[in-house]
């Protein structure tokens, strides 16, 4: 048998026991490397997803995180990318039961962008800027700054709060490490989540160039008010490091 051969099979027992046993190894080796690999599968797990972990039993939350280290095939080897990974696993492999809460993706999903989030790698040409310097300076959005829409109110679940219908509006969430380099969420108007869309969608733009966007789709609204209230809105991502200075 080959080398590689010889670890396929050595994996596919450590994945699922039910799979026949190495040549040459006993049952109880075996399992000590099996429970190795899981426990530090299930601590990366448990550790990204602690409100979803929250809702479930002990016995449960355990068959749940073992059935995504039997089936799920990681695209990725680093441990850092295992949260998405069982993301992935929830989104399309996973199939949810009556016992699962209903917002239990869109919940994922939150936990999962609080570590992206955190993780983020900070871009050399994103500086914090002053109020004073937003109408002067190429603006951006900052690199750890991520944008998403829920049905659930995800940000109040917990054992207490689980609802069972959506919230009556759609629930928009920044979520960003600040200044202090805290990951923290902000609610979102629809008009401040399509600003920050459209700041997305390049390297750096300029005050005036948003206002312009601003006044030429929103054409039922006053233009000075748009200028101002853009101005407003984007000095208080500001304070919170969200909106940053693009300088190279």
């Amino acid at each position: 048998m080959s080398f590689i051969a010889i670890q396929k099979t050595f994996m596919d027992y450590i994945r699922d026991p039910d799979s026949p046993l190495p040549n040459g190894m006993t049952v109880e080796r075996m399992d000590v490397y099996r429970d190795l690999f899981f426990n530090n599968i299930a601590g990366f797990v448990s550790n990204a997803f602690p409100v979803l972990k929250s809702l479930y039993s002990p016995v449960r939350w355990k068959v749940l995180v073992q059935t995504f280290f039997k089936q799920h095939d990681c695209q990725s080897p680093l441990f850092s990318n295992i949260a998405e990974e069982f993301l992935v696993f929830l989104q399309y492999e996973y199939e949810m039961d009556e016992r699962d809460p209903v917002f239990m993706l869109e919940l994922a999903h939150y936990e999962w962008l609080e570590l992206v989030a955190s993780i983020a790698v900070d871009n050399v040409s994103h500086h914090f800027i002053g109020a004073a310097d937003i109408p002067s300076k190429p603006l951006c959005l900052s690199s750890s700054a991520q944008i998403a829409q829920y049905a659930y109110d995800v940000q109040h679940i917990c054992i207490n709060y689980q609802p069972v219908e959506p919230a009556k509006a759609p629930q928009l969430f920044c979520v960003y490490r600040d200044k202090k380099n805290e990951v923290n969420f902000l609610s979102l108007t629809p008009l401040t989540a399509q600003v920050l869309e459209y700041l997305s969608q390049f390297e750096s733009v300029r005050l005036a160039d948003i206002q312009t966007w601003l006044i030429e789709t929103f054409t039922a609204m006053e233009p000075d008010n748009l200028k101002q209230g853009c101005l407003d809105l984007l000095v208080e991502l500001s304070t919170k490091g969200i909106i940053c200075e693009y300088r190279v």
